[in-house]
């Protein structure tokens, strides 16, 4: 069974035009000994990990899309609200809601750029997953004495992750714009959710208060 999941595993990361791509043929991991297997057991469970992250990452993509246009739906809400205002406190809320909401979409607009490219730093994280998992492969095959391990260069398997890695850390800082930018947003949205819950006595079941 473990060696069904690794194998699936490989093939999944392989999959994905990664360019850290090396990989240890299957042919010597077939004849790694069992008590060897198990100590790939480790680096099979970070990729796997690795692989979740990605599928997380991608339905926090799909929720904000999802927000976003419950947002907007609240918003021609409150714009209809407007207009069959009776009186000038209705009014007021209405337009509070109309501030709120455009607030809102902005602030998960700034979300989801920064929820995309989480996503690709959890993809390239995978890829180094995958590279770790094949340098493990290596290693083994390598204690193991496994004929035809010795043509390979572990230095090789090691500049990938090394490389990977670098590449990981660079594109994680450079999200620090987007994070600073989906900060402000949510502090502009929490500003003006804030005001309209105020003027509708902070009540919670008010059409016009809703929390993300």
């Amino acid at each position: 069974m473990k060696h069904i999941v690794l194998l699936t595993l490989s093939l999944l990361a392989a999959g994905c035009g990664s360019s850290y791509g090396m990989k240890v043929p299957g042919s010597l991991v077939k004849k790694l000994p069992f008590e060897v297997r198990i100590e790939l057991l480790e680096a099979e469970n970070e990729l796997a990990l690795a692989v979740d992250k990605v599928d997380e990452a991608n339905n926090e993509i799909d929720r904000a899309r999802d927000n976003i246009r419950r947002a907007r739906s609240r918003q021609d809400a409150a714009e209809d609200e407007v207009d069959r205002a009776t009186d000038e406190v209705s009014r007021e809320v209405a337009k509070l809601a109309i501030e709120e909401s455009e607030a809102r979409v902005e602030y998960l607009r700034a979300k989801q750029r920064l929820s995309v490219g989480l996503r690709d730093v959890s993809e390239l994280a995978r890829d180094c997953a995958f590279a770790k998992f094949e340098m493990a492969k290596l290693a083994s095959a390598r204690k193991a004495k496994v004929e035809g391990s010795e043509e390979l260069d572990p230095k090789e398997f090691e500049e990938q992750v090394a490389e990977c890695d670098a590449e990981v850390k660079e594109e994680r800082a450079g999200l620090a714009e987007a994070e600073k930018e989906e900060k402000a947003a949510r502090e502009a949205w929490e500003v003006k959710k804030t005001a309209l819950a105020r003027k509708t006595f902070d009540a919670r079941a008010s059409p016009y208060v809703e929390n993300l």
